[in-house]
């Protein structure tokens, strides 16, 4: 307690604090002296790093090259399958191609493994649900139904990969639609500080990546596109086209006239930014406001029995203690 006493006076807090001081202040302007300079280990480690990086990506490249020459045998096997059965002409339609480039895929072999995909799933399928109903189910069908059932499962596959596709489809236009109002936001700084039409969408694409990859490399593309392309306006509406959103083709239209007439583009993408982030959020309410009615089967077949269950279960507990 004495101890505790004396610290306590003015005077000794005092002393301590200035003691405590003085030791901080001699620490601060020993410290860059004391400091060891560790730049050159630093560097060391970097390109030990960089070395191993690149170690590591001939590795993958090689990796690739051999599994790009394996599917390109494949892709061989599959074109001459398709070539021999005519499927081009059999199964091609005009908006076959464009679906495709909506999805993503834009080589020559996604065609041809679309369209090997179509003849032989519905054969694969077929085979399976064989196997599975005459020799892996154990339940007792008659066999007309056996039957039925595996030509349903095979029709079923006929149609597979177009719901594949139109699903690649779905989920590109979403993540594309839910990053547009920003890149547009981008795009309008950027053409506002003086950059070019061209710089800017660059600039967009590279910030707006992560976001959204797909919309980074539809920006990506129509850069290029305006560089080697006669016309500009065919980029702006390939851009539409690969797309396949209104949004997106209602700002290509905008640049086109911009280009066209000169009028000023600023004005254009603010308002139509403006009507982007309008449209995405009359989406989520559209959404919200949809919740409840979807939300009313779960709750009466989930959370109302066990909600009863709490409620009830003391009560009939304690009815059978009390006429026990």
């Amino acid at each position: 307690m004495g101890m505790v006493a004396s610290i306590l006076q003015v005077e000794n807090m005092i002393s301590l604090i200035a003691a405590i001081a003085v030791f901080a202040t001699i620490m601060t302007l020993a410290m860059p002296v004391l400091q060891k300079d560790d730049l050159n280990s630093r560097m060391k480690s970097v390109a030990i790093e960089r070395e191993k990086l690149r170690a590591q990506r001939r590795a993958r490249l090689a990796e690739e090259k051999q599994k790009g020459s394996l599917k390109h045998q494949t892709g061989g096997r599959m074109q001459q399958i398709v070539e021999k059965l005519n499927l081009r002409k059999a199964l091609v339609d005009e908006s076959a191609g464009t679906k495709l480039t909506q999805a993503g895929y834009r080589k020559p072999s996604h065609m041809t493994i679309f369209l090997f995909a179509k003849v032989a799933s519905p054969i694969i399928v077929l085979i399976l649900a064989i196997i599975y109903v005459f020799f892996i189910s154990a339940t007792e069908r008659p066999f007309m139904a056996r039957v039925l059932i595996s030509m349903g499962a095979g029709f079923v596959g006929l149609y597979l990969p177009n719901m594949m596709l139109k699903n690649k489809i779905g989920k590109r236009q979403q993540s594309i639609t839910r990053a547009w109002p920003d890149s547009l936001d981008l795009l309008l700084i950027c053409v506002e500080s003086g950059m070019s039409l061209e710089a800017s969408l660059k600039k967009v694409s590279t910030e707006i990546g992560l976001q959204s990859s797909a919309l980074a490399e539809e920006f990506t593309l129509t850069v290029a596109e305006l560089s080697y392309l006669q016309e500009r306006r065919q980029a702006h509406e390939n851009l539409a086209t690969r797309t396949g959103l209104e949004i997106v083709k209602a700002v290509t239209m905008a640049l086109i006239q911009a280009e066209r007439y000169g009028t000023p583009l600023a004005s254009a993408l603010r308002s139509l930014s403006r009507e982007s982030r309008d449209m995405r959020m009359a989406e989520a309410e559209k959404k919200a406001a949809a919740l409840p009615p979807k939300l009313t089967v779960p709750m009466i077949l989930f959370f109302l029995p066990v909600l009863f269950g709490v409620i009830l279960g003391p009560a009939i507990i304690n009815s059978m203690e009390a006429f026990k």
